[in-house]
């Protein structure tokens, strides 16, 4: 086994109990888990975080109150964070937390998330159908996702006149 495929397997266990915890602490509230980033397209690191995106039924409204009802998850995760660190990983869990309208809304977040997310739990295909939606829009207006020196970056419009206003 090849490094990044020890790094990988690491991280499949810890999204295992991800699922497990995410489902135990919002029950039948939860629609949808995604991780996304470098863990999402399946190239970790060993200091790679677990970027989340975590959708909820009923969630309270704030950053800060669902970040406390999100501890939930990380009290539950303890041992498993812990072993990962054991094995080499620095991995911390970084969530984001939104309603089902708050992600209808969009958000740029789902720039990246359309190409790379990868969907732990998604009830009726929300999360699955909102990205192919922000998808579809990103493909009328022609954006490009370019890789450019060590990171990706997104041409959303390469015909933009100066003025000129869009949506996505």
């Amino acid at each position: 086994m090849t490094t990044s495929d020890t790094i990988q397997a690491r991280f499949e266990l810890l999204l295992a109990r991800l699922l497990t915890a995410s489902q135990e602490r919002y029950g039948a509230r939860l629609v949808s888990l995604a991780v996304f980033g470098s863990v999402g397209r399946g190239t970790p690191r060993i200091d790679s975080d677990v970027d989340l995106l975590i959708v909820a039924d009923e969630l309270p409204r704030g950053r800060l109150p669902r970040v406390a009802e999100f501890r939930d998850v990380e009290i539950a995760m303890a041992f498993a964070l812990a072993q990962a660190r054991a094995s080499g990983l620095t991995a911390d869990l970084s969530p984001v937390i939104k309603t089902p309208a708050e992600v209808l809304q969009g958000s740029l977040l789902f720039l990246d998330m359309v190409e790379d997310a990868r969907l732990l739990y998604d009830r009726a295909n929300f999360m699955r159908q909102a990205l192919s939606s922000f998808k579809a829009r990103l493909d009328r207006l022609g954006a490009r996702r370019i890789w450019r020196g060590n990171a990706w970056i997104w041409d959303l419009k390469p015909d933009y006149k100066p003025g000129e206003v869009f949506e996505l």
